[in-house]
């Protein structure tokens, strides 16, 4: 077993059995009459906690909230279904919240909330809104890699130069939106090629994309697939860290332009306080939050990107139909299973 690995999860069984075990002691499968906004959170608590914390301590709505990864709490959620006790859902990545919009489990955000952000930011059925934007990229330790030899294309990643090089998250949301965007746009065939080549050359696996930059930073692998933010994030803490992005060229899926997403569960009993909750993740503190505590891309109109970001429009951003993405869990996560990536 390589350092930075443990071995949790063997399919979607696996992967909903232990989500459920985790989550029943906090967050039941009932409704309940109590005046708490249950929450569930594919965004780690250092990441959007402390703008959680803000709108209770600003709205002295009371909050619970369970943390997981997105896919998990989603094929949670849907177990449960019109039992579950989740109000609110956020999730790291659009194919989460599009995997319960297709199984008709999330209600309609206004127009006044989801018009806050760009046409293609928010489903076109309003049952997610997007609050950040980040891209995926290539992270690489500046000691170990010559800019020179970075990859022309992700798909080059499968090549055998970079066989144990490049380190993923196979559960991670975000890394699962980019294999679903790969299934959809290079075909089932090719990326499952891809899989497979990352998995037969031994690449490292990790839990998440901090895990990974720091695995890099510390010269344990040489590159790694995540979204671009957390290189600032880890930056930021040690400017000395010898990590930066590879960004890919326009067109080519290593690059794709991701959203976070919010949604509201459709049999909540506190819409209100659901709906009043979203607006707040887009309200400017909390887009001013997400751009200069964590290095991501605001969404709502008026905020400014942080300062150190490259602006998007300098960018070769990859943008896909975000709407697509959800029906695609499933497969997804069976295709990285297959391929034998595993954390």
């Amino acid at each position: 077993m390589r350092q930075g690995q443990r071995k949790v999860r063997r399919g979607l069984v696996v992967v909903l059995a232990a989500a459920i075990v985790a989550t029943t002691a906090t967050a039941g499968c009932s409704k309940t009459d109590d005046d708490r906004l249950y929450i569930r959170s594919g965004r780690t608590k250092n990441l959007i906690g402390p703008l959680l914390e803000d709108f209770a301590k600003d709205t002295g709505i009371k909050i619970d909230v369970r943390y997981g990864d997105s896919a998990d709490l989603a094929l949670l959620t849907n177990e449960e279904g019109d039992k579950t006790k989740t109000d609110v859902f956020i999730s790291q990545s659009p194919g989460a919240v599009g995997f319960l919009d297709s199984k008709g489990l999330l209600g309609e955000l206004p127009d006044k909330v989801t018009g806050l952000v760009p046409d293609g930011d928010a489903a076109e059925d309003g049952t997610w809104v997007g609050l950040s934007g980040r891209v995926r990229t290539l992270v690489y330790n500046t000691e170990l890699v010559d800019p020179a030899d970075l990859p022309k294309s992700v798909l080059d990643l499968a090549d055998p130069q970079y066989a144990g090089k490049v380190a993923v998250a196979p559960t991670n949301g975000s890394f699962m939106d980019f294999v679903t965007v790969l299934r959809q746009h290079v075909g089932e065939e090719e990326a499952a090629s891809f899989l497979k080549a990352l998995a037969d050359g031994g690449a490292p696996t990790y839990e998440n994309n901090t895990a990974i930059v720091e695995a890099v930073g510390r010269g344990e692998v040489p590159l790694g697939l995540v979204n671009h933010y957390y290189a600032f994030v880890a930056k930021d803490q040690d400017p000395d860290l010898p990590v930066e992005n590879h960004f890919f060229p326009e067109g080519d899926y290593g690059s794709t332009l991701l959203v976070t997403a919010a949604s509201i569960i459709k049999d909540t009993n506190k819409s209100e306080e659901a709906e009043r909750f979203v607006d707040y993740l887009l309200s400017e503190h909390a887009q001013q939050y997400f751009a200069e505590q964590t290095f991501e891309y605001p969404l709502a109109a008026g905020a400014e990107p942080n300062p150190v970001l490259p602006k998007l429009d300098t960018l070769t951003v990859t943008r896909v139909d975000l709407g697509e993405l959800g029906s695609g869990l499933e497969k997804t996560a069976d295709l990285i299973e297959k391929s034998g990536l595993h954390t």
